[in-house]
């Protein structure tokens, strides 16, 4: 082959590259998020959160071509399998076989702290294929680190993944409805209530997700699961 051709040939290697190479869409399991440490508020929420914030983090990433994301209910059923609750520790090694068992490339969990108001996410997207942390995305920005901005902060980290994951920024002109923190709170504590099997008690969170916030899908889906249309 003519060194002319094998030039053309690297350069080409070279735009394609291993992100753009990758097969779209890509799929990512988000598992849950672990309580490291918080303070402020009742256990029962914070043990909530680590629901609310993955399933939160769910719908923000979903609706972006780029991505597949799958289904919750079979990212519980395999945790189950494994003997691992919704409040469980997961390593990095953990994480990526999980996200193997359900097809995905990327598993996405991590943990949050809130101290007394200051809240911290971290997400790790863990590489399915190798168990290695590809990136640890944050709330580092100080500007965005108050209780209050719960959803603009699940929000940012479920941009910082999408980045990550498929090199893309968010797409779309219209700025989203901003969560307030209190439907949010309910909201996950429905989710708690719905994984324990209680249906009455969830559907009264999610009833008071939507009594907070009216247009809340989420909350909405969530009490037709537990009370039916």
């Amino acid at each position: 082959m003519r060194p002319t051709a094998l030039l053309t040939l690297a350069l080409v290697a070279l735009a394609v590259g291993p992100a753009a190479a990758q097969t779209r869409p890509v799929v990512i399991a988000v598992l849950p998020f672990e309580d490291r440490g918080s303070y402020g508020q009742d256990k029962e929420v914070f043990r909530a959160l680590a629901l609310g914030i993955p399933a939160t983090l769910v719908s923000e990433l979903s609706g972006h071509s780029e991505l597949r994301l799958v289904d919750r209910n079979r990212v519980a059923q395999t945790l189950q399998s494994q003997d691992l609750g919704p409040n469980a520790r997961l390593d990095a090694a953990t994480a990526a076989k999980i996200g193997k068992q359900v097809g995905a490339r990327y598993a996405v969990t991590g943990n949050f702290a809130d101290f007394y108001g200051k809240f911290r996410l971290d997400a790790r997207i863990v590489d399915t294929d190798n168990g290695q942390i590809v990136k640890v995305v944050s709330n580092d920005d100080p500007r965005l680190q108050d209780r209050a901005d719960l959803f603009r902060i699940i929000q940012m980290v479920a941009h910082r993944v999408l980045a990550e994951t498929t090199g893309q920024a968010p797409r779309g002109n219209a700025e989203p409805a901003i969560i307030p923190t209190e439907a949010l709170s309910q909201y996950s504590l429905g989710l708690l209530y719905e994984t324990q099997g209680d249906k009455a008690k969830a559907g009264e969170h999610y009833q008071r997700a939507l009594s907070a916030f009216p247009d809340y899908p989420d909350a909405r889906e969530g009490l037709q699961r537990v009370r039916g249309p």
